[in-house]
């Protein structure tokens, strides 16, 4: 239980690699703070279910405040809440192009602006952001995705640069090809799967524990001397 006592927020919570993370978080000993527009009355494996919208400073702020006045902390927070809207970027709406980068990009300044004040109080805060293969890989199809992606990693380096001599670490999860959340509907893509697959050198999608695994690492206080890094989880991809 090397996390006991401490109170982890994670955005997008709910559902997906969100989840999956929350539950490693909580199997640590973490007390858990799911976030999302739209929440569960009871987010069951011992969860606390509280909305809020990352695209809406005050809304983060608050949930921030809450988490705060009835767990402490927050302690740990992950930056996870994020959308994908593909397309050519020929096709591809001002609309949909707003939101990905409003939620994916915004939505995690929003976060750990909101979190600092409490994170910095906490010794040996940490701030862990999601990312993306696409973050560092171009895919036709995947404008705003990859843009928004490429865009956390220089801010996970910025954050990390500044709050270093604070005792806060800020490091990046760049999750590969996952069977779970947005990952899920790809794998099972009947045209784009089978061209992506033979790129996987490990010969199989992760999993959405191995990818908590990692978060749960950055987390703990085993990773103290870990900061501004981009760590991939795919396996190796060739």
């Amino acid at each position: 239980m090397r996390l006991h006592g401490r109170t982890a927020v994670v955005t997008g919570g709910t559902r997906g690699l969100g989840r999956d993370v929350a539950l490693a978080l909580a199997g640590a000993g973490a007390t858990v703070v799911v976030a999302a527009r739209e929440v569960p009355d009871d987010p069951g494996d011992g969860l606390v279910a509280l909305k809020a919208d990352v695209t809406a400073p005050d809304s983060v702020a608050a949930l921030m405040s809450t988490v705060h006045e009835r767990y402490g902390g927050p302690h740990i927070v992950v930056a996870n809440a994020g959308v994908s809207r593909p397309g050519p970027i020929s096709a591809l709406s001002v609309e949909h192009w707003a939101e990905v980068v409003d939620t994916n990009l915004h939505g995690v300044f929003h976060t750990v602006r909101a979190a600092l004040p409490y994170v910095r109080r906490a010794p040996g805060g940490r701030v862990i952001t999601m990312s993306s293969l696409l973050g560092s890989r171009a895919m036709a199809g995947a404008a705003a995705y990859c843009a928004s992606k490429a865009a956390v990693e220089a801010f996970t380096a910025v954050a990390a640069l500044e709050l270093a001599a604070e005792g806060v670490t800020v490091n990046c999860v760049a999750p590969g090809y996952i069977d779970s959340g947005m990952g899920r509907a790809l794998i099972g893509h009947e045209v784009l799967w089978p061209k992506l697959a033979p790129s996987l050198a490990s010969g199989r999608p992760g999993t959405g524990e191995e990818v908590a695994g990692a978060v749960l690492f950055l987390a703990s206080p085993e990773s103290s001397y870990v900061n501004g890094q981009v760590l991939h989880v795919d396996g190796g991809v060739r």
